[in-house]
């Protein structure tokens, strides 16, 4: 009987990654192939050589796509890519601590795992990523930087007919390098059903082809443009926040284990129900030719787009997406504690989610929906009318452009004086904490997410 091979132990994680990380942060000015500056002249570049184009179309002139006779649901003739349907969610805290609620809205369904991989390469000891100038028919400006592969299982496998999405070698092909992260995240609960992304990040050493659409970015330069409007797309936003960073921090006013032991009482509590349901079933929502919108014209809207962009996989095509009726704020309140920065983290339902809470942001809501409401959400006025001087972080950043129209959010980080007890569902955390639970599937929202990236990029 042979010897079973044993490979030879290897070191868990990579002693000098964090240091790596923070030359790279450090790196704010300057990368590999552009200035920050220079940023704005390339991508400026790429919207003259390609044509962009996005007009609004009447439903019937979706091409391939119809509603269902029986359902009412919007689906593509192939099956794949998504589809639009009704939600019935009912979320019930079982100690009455949050009101229970029960609604029903459309939703998107897209049971498809895509990829949103970042590609690490380093220049003279400095690691850089590879980000793509990337249009999307939803952005409110159309280009904006992208992971280096940012694509459904549709697309990759190319469902569309279309041209190959250029790098996937390199996260599910015989070239892949070292995985710096692999995690499954969430993307938004309240307009996905359980819609779920891979974010991928893999470091190689060899060459790797050029393209024109695509430029190296240190952590230092991606982290300026973070604090511009609509600059950097969600999907790099996602990926950014799952970097491996090894923050060394005094002390917490929560022990992580007390944290873990939080989060999972909260999710213990509650009792989600959601399902999808028929379209055509959903309550106190209207089609006409062109829109399904709520009968009093809040929330969001469904309508159809046509689009050109000789840039993407496929040169035109027409689809669904889901446009929100008016901006939306979402904010982390900030604190020291001892020295030590915290945020209060908020753990959150939505009834699209594949668990049954998520940590989110202090704040994540639409103010307008709020306004005559008796459920304004807590905090939402101490975020509207704080003082300007204690604002560390504002910018308006779009959500995903493939599937949502001119979703654009004002992020915010916001300082108090004092920590204070917060409601039973709110937990001040570090910024390690974060860094911590994102590295797992469903712990921190895209929302907290976002923010995430920001506070390292600030921090860093």
């Amino acid at each position: 009987m042979s010897t079973p091979t044993v490979s030879p132990l290897r070191p868990r994680a990579e002693s000098g990654l964090a240091a790596r990380l923070a030359r790279s942060a450090a790196a704010v000015t300057e990368g590999a192939d552009l200035t920050t500056e220079g940023v704005f002249g390339w991508m400026a570049e790429r919207v003259a050589t390609h044509d962009f184009k996005v007009d609004r179309i009447p439903f019937a002139e979706l091409d391939g796509w119809s509603f269902d006779a029986a359902t009412g649901d919007l689906r593509h003739r192939s099956g794949r890519f998504f589809s639009v349907e009704g939600l019935r969610a009912r979320v019930n805290d079982t100690t009455g601590v949050v009101p229970d609620r029960e609604w029903a809205q459309p939703i998107l369904n897209q049971p498809e795992i895509g990829i949103l991989g970042l590609l690490v390469k380093e220049f003279d000891g400095v690691p850089h990523i590879l980000l793509q100038a990337k249009m999307e028919p939803g952005n409110s400006n159309l280009l904006q930087l992208s992971p280096t592969v940012q694509a459904t299982w549709s697309n990759y496998n190319r469902v569309h007919k279309g041209t190959a999405v250029g790098y996937l070698e390199y996260f599910n092909g015989p070239k892949r390098g070292r995985v710096l992260a692999d995690v499954l995240q969430s993307e938004q609960g309240s307009w996905f059903f359980r819609k779920v992304n891979r974010n991928v990040i893999v470091e190689v050493t060899g060459e790797v082809p050029p393209h024109e659409d695509f430029r190296w970015l240190t952590l230092g330069q991606i982290g300026a443009l973070l604090r511009r409007d609509t600059i950097v797309s969600m999907d790099l936003r996602s990926v950014l926040s799952c970097l491996p960073f090894d923050r060394v921090e005094a002390g917490a006013l929560h022990a992580d284990a007390d944290v873990l032991s939080w989060f999972t009482g909260v999710r213990s509590r509650y009792d989600v129900r959601s399902s999808c349901m028929p379209l055509a079933d959903v309550p106190g929502w209207v089609r006409t030719d062109s829109v399904i919108q709520h009968e009093t014209g809040r929330y969001f809207r469904i309508v159809g787009v046509g689009v050109q962009a000789s840039s993407r996989e496929v040169a035109g095509w027409t689809q669904p997406l889901l446009e929100p009726v008016e901006p939306g704020v979402i904010a982390f309140l900030s604190c020291r504690i001892e020295g030590v920065p915290h945020v209060l983290a908020h753990a959150r339902s939505e009834g699209g989610f594949a668990d049954s809470v998520e940590i989110g942001p202090t704040v994540q809501c639409t103010p307008g929906q709020h306004a005559d409401t008796a459920d304004r959400p807590a905090f939402l006025d101490q975020v509207l009318t704080a003082d300007p001087a204690r604002v560390r972080y504002s910018a308006v950043q779009s959500e995903e452009g493939g599937r949502f129209l001119n979703a654009d959010n004002r992020y915010l980080v916001i300082d108090v004086d004092e920590p204070f007890a917060p409601p039973p569902n709110y937990r001040w955390v570090t910024h390690g904490q974060l860094n911590l639970l994102v590295r797992h599937g469903h712990y921190l929202n895209v929302q907290a997410r976002t923010l995430l990236a920001c506070l390292n990029s600030m921090s860093a």
